[in-house]
This record gives structure tokens, C-alpha cells and sequence, in this order.
């Protein structure tokens, strides 16, 4: 089994993940700036994410605000 690697290319803030090391035989773009990379098979190798630093601060504030927002009213003391 491959182990699975992370690479930041800052000056591009594009952030790749690569979950395999076999060769990319196609790629899908699932939503703009998501693009997954597939091998022979059709099966998933790598996921690129451009602008890459957007996307994680928007998915962390927003998984932050959704938790906000299912908390219950706290109560000042």
C-alpha cells in the first residue's frame, strides 16, 4: 500500500495529495479549482486543489459557523 503525501507549492498555493504512486491516466474536475486524478482503472490516485489556501479557510469557517450556529444559547454570567 502507497502511503499517502501531501505537497504545498506556496507560490502557486496549489496543494496536492497524492494517495498513490502510480501514473495518472485521466483526471475529473469535481468543482472549480478540485480537480481528482484517476489511473487506469478509474480508480482515485490524487486530488490537486488550486487556490488552496482560500478553500481551507473557507471549509474551516464554515464548518466553524455551522457548529456555531447548533450550539445552544450560552448564558452570561
Amino acid at each position: 500500500m502507497n502511503e499517502t503525501r501531501m505537497r504545498y507549492f506556496e507560490q502557486d498555493d496549489v496543494l496536492h495529495i497524492a494517495i498513490s504512486d502510480e501514473p495518472e491516466a485521466g483526471s475529473v474536475e469535481l468543482a472549480p479549482n478540485i480537480t481528482v486524478e484517476l489511473n487506469a482503472a478509474g480508480e482515485l490516485i490524487g486530488i490537486e486543489i488550486l487556490e488552496a489556501s482560500h478553500f481551507i479557510r473557507d471549509s474551516i469557517v464554515e464548518s466553524i459557523q455551522g457548529r456555531v450556529l447548533q450550539m445552544p444559547t450560552l448564558q452570561q454570567v
